[in-house]
């Protein structure tokens, strides 16, 4: 058994989407397919046996890609295994101790009954889109605060755990 596995994204100036690229790259590397796909072309995602949804984190909330996802597709995220993260402290924080999920990320967490959320260190960096990026910028508040050890160790977790789920899936390797 091959499962497919979706990692929507939504994200503003691509360091959300660098981070469910590696996501995805983590889950092949365990043999496990995963399609790195933005939340607003994703029209359905009943063709995926599991599914992980991120986004980045802009003045505290989630963004309305990912957010509107989860609200089109919550009787289908419901009936699967979903895993969620979000992208955005720009400060070491989010190594240093877990980040809870953010108002809208703990509601889609309890709507579709996901298995876990994990915030993960933001980037923004010069040339960040958004008039409030560029002042974070300016100011020398921002920086690349992901951490792809970290990033990658959670996906190796959730590859573990859709083996427990899935106790036909093949291991590649």
């Amino acid at each position: 058994m091959t499962l497919k596995v979706l990692v929507a994204y939504a994200t503003k100036n691509g360091s959300t989407e660098e981070i469910a690229r590696t996501v995805a790259r983590t889950l092949d590397k365990e043999g496990v397919f995963a399609e790195p796909r933005a939340a607003s072309e994703v029209a359905d995602v009943r063709e995926y046996d599991a599914v992980v949804l991120g986004s980045g984190l802009y003045a505290g909330r989630w963004l309305k890609d990912a957010r509107r996802l989860a609200a089109r597709q919550r009787t289908a995220l419901a009936a699967r295994p979903v895993w969620l993260f979000s992208s955005g402290p720009l400060d070491p924080s989010a190594g240093e101790r877990e980040i809870p999920p953010v108002g809208g990320a703990r509601r889609i967490r309890d709507r579709v009954d996901a298995r876990g959320h994990a915030t993960f260190g933001g980037c923004l960096e010069p040339g960040a889109q958004g008039r409030m990026a560029r002042m974070i910028v300016e100011q020398g508040k921002g920086g690349d605060f992901r951490d792809f050890d970290a990033i990658a160790a959670w996906a190796h977790g959730i590859a573990a755990e859709l083996r427990t789920l899935f106790p036909d899936l093949k291991e590649e390797g």
